[in-house]
């Protein structure tokens, strides 16, 4: 059975207890070695350090042994697509941060550190996170802005020899696959048999649509501000580009209304609200996936009038798509055999655990775990070495 927490979905926290929370920050380093007496001092420090310091002089491999650099996440932002926030700087991306590391700890028993830089530029943040690199084990992107983050992420991935994940990208895609697969199970359906349509072309928007054919979907329509991503269109370029001539095999021009009419799927990933009027226009049996938060792009009662299954992004509705499902096994997974690189086998690897995890309680509110499962994270973690293993 799913676990979940005592608390109900409707107790909020209110504006007090959330600055109180967050005074003084939410990490703080902790000991794993003793520094009770001058023995323990000299173990730890000076003189006894020197030696752990000369062995990794010569010979580098140990400082996977004897740092925790090898099991540490960097968890890096420069603050420009920060939630729904926008881009609003590296200082107020922190506490975003911490939380994440707080995450990490917690859910994946990993080390992370936050780190926010002053700087938009792709070349000075590749450049700081190479300099850097003998610090930590894998990098986490967070919170940075499309379309800049593709390349950032593919640069990063190239010049650095750990694992390298956007969050924003591929965590909310493996949650989203491992949802949908929980709700064809639901229904009795088959993924490639779904029309799916994904409302945003940013991170997750093309993350997502990139998993979903990958996992066996054929039909999937996607749309950005101007309408439809189709090939020669105005604004079609770079990512998007790329997304056009893998999606949209009917051709479909035009707006939400074109895509959605004959839908079996809405996936939303952007601030636009879809008109309840569209909804109607969708097939029965509807699958709805309103994940912009706080505020979806229809509000979960409305979309229950036309859909059998609906999901945001909100932990006070059932089926939360919360990326916290994937990050922290995926991260570990990683680590515990020893790759160097997050691919694709490893991503869908982890969305298959997360729904053999939900298939053991599914329902049309249930599709996906709880958070607070505690067989998530590991199941997670253990399909993703396996599938790193697999690849070596």
């Amino acid at each position: 059975m799913t676990i979940v927490p005592e608390e109900t979905l409707e107790s909020s926290p209110t504006l007090d207890e959330v600055f109180a929370a967050h005074h003084g920050g939410k990490l703080a380093t902790g000991l794993t070695a003793s520094l009770a007496d001058a023995r323990d001092l000299a173990i730890a420090y000076t003189p006894g350090v020197a030696e752990v310091s000369r062995a990794i002089a010569a010979d580098r491999s140990l400082a996977a042994t004897y740092t925790w650099a090898e099991r540490l996440v960097a968890v890096v932002s420069d603050g420009t697509a920060v939630l729904g926030l926008g881009n609003i700087g590296p200082r107020a991306a922190l506490p975003v941060m911490e939380g994440k590391s707080a995450l990490f700890k917690t859910f994946g028993g990993l080390d992370s550190i936050p780190i926010v830089l002053d700087t938009t530029d792709i070349d000075e943040i590749v450049e700081t996170l190479v300099r850097l690199r003998p610090s930590f084990g894998a990098v986490n992107l967070e919170d940075v802005s499309a379309p800049r983050c593709f390349e950032l992420e593919r640069r990063l991935i190239e010049a650095l020899d750990c694992p390298v994940m956007h969050d924003d990208q591929h965590g909310t895609a493996i949650v989203l696959l491992a949802a949908l697969r929980g709700a064809c199970a639901v229904q009795g359906r088959g993924l490639a048999d779904l029309r799916i349509v994904i409302s945003g072309a940013g991170a997750a928007g093309v993350a997502c649509a990139r998993i979903l054919l990958a996992a066996g979907a054929t039909d999937v329509v996607v749309l950005d501000s101007r309408g439809i991503i189709v090939a020669g269109r105005s604004g079609v370029t770079g990512e998007k580009a790329l997304l056009a001539e893998v999606t949209n095999p009917r051709g479909l021009l035009g707006g939400p209304d074109v895509a959605l009419a004959g839908a079996d799927v809405f996936v939303g990933l952007s601030c636009a609200l879809l008109p309840e009027e569209l909804l109607a226009g969708m097939r029965p049996d509807a699958m709805v996936f309103a994940l912009s938060n706080p505020d979806p792009e229809v509000h979960p009662d409305v979309a229950a009038r036309y859909a059998s299954i609906v999901a945001t992004g909100r932990s006070d509705f059932p089926n939360q798509i919360n990326n916290v499902l994937a990050f922290p096994g995926v991260f570990r997974g990683a680590l515990d055999a020893g790759a160097r690189r997050i691919t694709e086998e490893m991503k869908l690897a982890a969305a298959d655990a997360i729904f053999a995890v939900a298939s053991d309680d599914l329902a049309a509110d249930r599709i996906v775990p709880s958070p607070f499962d505690p067989r998530v994270a590991p199941a997670v973690s253990a399909a993703v070495e396996k599938a790193a293993k697999g690849r070596s």
